[in-house]
């Protein structure tokens, strides 16, 4: 005989959730900014710093460079400490950050000092930055429904690359270098209070998935090589390891593509005879076109193409691999027109990849935040390889014209063409939505849900409630309820945050 004790699950939603949302958006906006911050201006700030240019790629490189190993540790040190105190660090960072890059303008550094000091702000981003994107899907999973994860995902990670694209056009607008860098320093001091807006977890979890405990990454790389039994939660057949590991050199092919091209933009293209304003507009029409088309279609992950990941991911990536593969033509002289449609064909297709690839890979893993650590480090990984090698391929200066980066844009096309054909081999079966349902499905069926008529339950018969609860002891919930009969008199009712449709 059951307990009467024994409360079932209760999934709830949180009204809050939305203002931690805003936090993330915020600090992910500002985040993305010093990346690509110097590479509209990458030739006048080699002027002002008496530095090479390669020297000022590295302001971009070396953010990077930590990302990789910053991001591992995400997942460990969240695990141990929550979701805030992640924040808390990279607020820190990211404050840190402003003011050290903002002293090495002071006139009386010496060229190698000044730079020295640029490295170390960067370095401090860079420990900020990947905080606010690998933590994105964990907090949607675990704050979220699934009407509104993919919608929470996208957001999140579209910040980011908002903010690069901000960036791009406000470097070249502010003044001189120094000038933009003291703009920056400011930017990063005024985003801080918004970590207030930031919670760990709600007191009651909204999905199933998001009542489970992270798994380790440690785990997930145990699962990856077959060494963890098929009764472990960790456990992922062959098939789901192969689709894992396609989406992560998907992902990380066209993330660092379009990192490479944003941090080499006015190197791409002022050879040719474009200014430096134009550059960073191509670099911003890539992203902020992305952004129109991901806010656009997210929602529709989240209510109609709720199964259709994989087909998506087979339509986008021949697409933004061949808008890639064609900027070996497009980029010559008097071809501005040209040029932007093709940003904003591969920024619509990358874009929208984003949400889809993170919320892909923890469909096939069960683990949110080790999957996007792993996504992310490959995106950076590969702006890397992407940076050093076509800095390495740029043109002498007595080529035609000086300095240019054709050969740089076929190895650019190529790689990423090359890459991107893998994703027929992708099958994408969404196990972590499937069993959000099952689960909510059998939580309705031990209820005796079916028993009662829907119109007494207020909800309509798709199974969605149309009741909502505004407020509870616990804080300010909305929430799509299913209230429970009960057989005493003094009937409680539990609340399920799941639609099943």
């Amino acid at each position: 005989m059951k307990d009467e004790n024994e409360k079932p699950p209760v999934y709830r939603l949180y009204r809050r959730r939305f203002t931690g949302l805003l936090g993330f958006i915020l600090l992910g906006l500002v985040t993305g900014m010093p990346w690509v911050w110097f590479g509209p201006i990458s030739t006048e700030t080699a002027q002002a710093f008496d530095i090479s240019i390669s020297q000022v790629n590295w302001l971009g490189n070396i953010m990077s460079c930590v990302f990789l190993p910053v991001s591992l540790l995400i997942p460990i040190f969240c695990t141990r400490f929550g979701i805030r105190r992640c924040a808390e660090v990279g607020v820190v960072m990211l404050l840190i950050s402003g003011w050290v890059r903002y002293a090495g303008t002071i006139e009386s550094l010496s060229p190698q000092s000044a730079y020295t000091l640029l490295i170390f702000g960067q370095f401090f981003s860079a420990i900020s930055q990947p905080i606010f994107q690998v933590l994105g899907p964990k907090y949607s999973e675990m704050w979220f429904d699934l009407n509104g994860r993919t919608t929470a995902t996208m957001v999140i990670a579209i910040s980011n690359p908002v903010g690069g694209a901000i960036s791009q056009l406000l470097s070249p607008l502010v003044g001189t270098p120094k000038q933009s860098i003291l703009v920056l320093a400011i930017i990063s001091t005024v985003v801080v209070p918004a970590i207030f807006l930031i919670e760990s977890e709600p007191p009651s979890p909204p999905t199933y998935a998001g009542s489970k405990a992270s798994q380790s990454l440690y785990s997930l790389v145990c699962a990856m090589v077959g060494r963890v039994r098929r009764d472990d939660p960790a456990y992922m057949t062959p098939h789901e390891r192969l689709d894992f590991t396609i989406n992560t050199l998907i992902f990380g092919v066209l993330a660092g593509a379009a990192s490479a091209i944003s941090i080499l933009s006015a190197q791409y293209f002022e050879p040719e005879g474009y200014s430096d304003t134009i550059a960073g507009l191509f670099g911003a029409t890539l992203l902020l076109s992305g952004v129109l088309a991901g806010v656009i279609t997210a929602p529709l992950f989240d209510r109609v193409l709720t199964h259709h990941l994989g087909i998506t991911i087979k339509i986008l990536v021949p697409i933004a691999a061949g808008a890639w593969l064609s900027l070996i033509w497009a980029v010559k002289p008097n071809d501005t027109g040209g040029i932007f449609a093709i940003m904003a064909i591969i920024g619509i297709c990358s874009l929208i990849m984003l949400p889809v690839g993170l919320e892909l890979a923890v469909e096939v893993t069960r683990n949110a935040d080790s999957s996007a650590a792993i996504l992310w480090c490959s995106g950076n990984a590969f702006g890397i390889i992407f940076i050093l090698a076509e800095g390495a391929l740029r043109a002498s200066a007595t080529a035609s014209p000086p300095y240019n980066m054709h050969t740089a844009l076929v190895l650019h096309g190529v790689i990423v063409m090359v890459v991107g054909s893998s994703v027929v081999f992708v099958r994408a079966k969404q196990v972590r939505r499937e069993m959000d349902v099952r689960m909510a499905q059998q939580l309705d069926s031990n209820r005796h849900v079916e028993g009662v008529p829907m119109h007494t339950l207020g909800t309509s018969f798709s199974g969605q409630s149309i009741q909502s609860i505004d407020k509870e002891e616990n804080g300010w919930i909305q929430d799509k309820s299913i209230p429970l009969p009960d057989r005493r008199d003094d009937t409680r009712a539990e609340v399920i945050g799941t639609v099943v449709r």
